[in-house]
């Protein structure tokens, strides 16, 4: 059974992460991909990620893709007990997770039912094309050519991240208004989309 959480912003939900998907989190391990953030200028999210994390009592495993050989992501995708990827370039994480296969792990892991939690661009890679998040993240800056859109397609729709949020009002609300024709879930940086088998609910911080 599919177990997803995916949010615009992982510290500001966290606390909501174990009664959403109904599984004792305290003692677990998780692969924690950091790799659609290292080449942003600002990435105080990711380490507000960790701090996260530690408060709930799951243990991190670093796993930034690009600078790990097949041997160890393989290691650590089957041996951790969740698996989270941080915001960031969605088509830079996109491109990486392609060319280190990482890709097919995540897809194989999470239809067995291994936690999934994804932020900002680790919630979009899920949609079947992220073509609709080009008003979100640059397309080129970091892949110069960059013309597959298809994504992971865990989900069938797509998360439209940080709406009504600092500084990306303008830019999600852009998002949404292009891509009405697509069944978009919408969540603010105070809301969650929970995936537990086929019931997807949007979850909120109290």
């Amino acid at each position: 059974m599919k177990k997803i959480f995916l949010c615009s912003y992982f510290a500001e939900v966290a606390s909501i992460l174990s009664e959403s998907v109904s599984v004792p989190l305290r003692g677990k391990i998780v692969a924690f991909i950091p790799t659609a953030s290292i080449h942003e200028a600002y990435t105080q999210y990711v380490e507000e990620a960790r701090v996260a994390f530690d408060s709930l009592g799951i243990i991190v495993k670093e796993l930034e893709i690009t600078q790990c050989s097949k041997n160890e992501i393989e290691e650590v995708l089957t041996s951790c007990d969740c698996i989270y990827v941080s915001g960031g370039n969605t088509f830079f994480l996109l491109q990486e997770l392609r060319r280190t296969g990482v890709d097919r792990y995540i897809i194989e892991q999470v239809e067995q039912g291994k936690l999934y939690i994804g932020e900002s661009a680790g919630a979009m890679i899920l949609a079947p094309n992220i073509e609709y998040a080009k008003d979100m993240d640059d397309h080129l800056a970091l892949t110069p050519g960059f013309t597959d859109f298809g994504g992971l397609g865990i989900v069938s729709f797509y998360p439209v991240v940080h709406f009504d949020s600092f500084p990306f009002e303008k830019a999600a609300q852009e998002v949404v208004n292009k891509n009405n024709h697509l069944p978009l879930k919408i969540i603010t940086n105070q809301q969650a989309i929970v995936v537990v088998g086929n019931n997807i609910v949007i979850k909120e911080r109290k």
